[in-house]
């Protein structure tokens, strides 16, 4: 999916846009993908000499997907996904400036505006972050 469309599905914007591209959607589940640029402004102090992508940014990133994927509901009736509840994080992997990560989304159960969604991501084949998420619609600000 190009650049233009992942814009128009959410609202985030750089430096927070955390998805280059979606490889796989329909439904229920997308699979996104994002590299790491060794300029991301979270790797000026997190661990100087030793960049490491903070789990928050890997988590960011996945729910980044899971708006997307929500997208498809928030365009009948305006309004933008946001958490309400991330459970049982597991940070399993490093990622570095330079790393290729792969987010899948996969929604769980939709109760009224509220999405319980599932998410998982990997780098190089490899678990680096696995947790569940909840979202709600928010109006948009008037």
């Amino acid at each position: 999916m190009s650049q233009e469309k992942i814009l128009a599905a959410i609202p985030h914007r750089p430096p927070m846009l955390l998805v280059d591209e979606i490889v796989f959607q329909d439904e229920a589940r997308i699979v996104c993908r994002k590299t790491f640029r060794t300029d991301e402004f979270f790797f000026q102090g997190h661990y100087p000499g030793h960049p490491l992508v903070p789990g928050v940014i890997l988590c960011e990133s996945a729910m980044q997907a899971g708006a997307i994927l929500l997208a498809q509901f928030t365009q009948q009736a305006p309004g933008v996904p946001v958490a309400t509840r991330l459970n049982d994080v597991k940070l399993k992997r490093m990622i570095h400036p330079g790393d290729t990560i792969e987010m899948e989304v996969t929604l769980q159960e939709r109760l009224a505006d509220a999405f319980f969604l599932q998410a998982k991501v990997t780098c190089a084949g490899k678990l680096a972050v696995r947790f569940d998420f909840a979202c709600t619609v928010a109006k948009p600000a008037a």
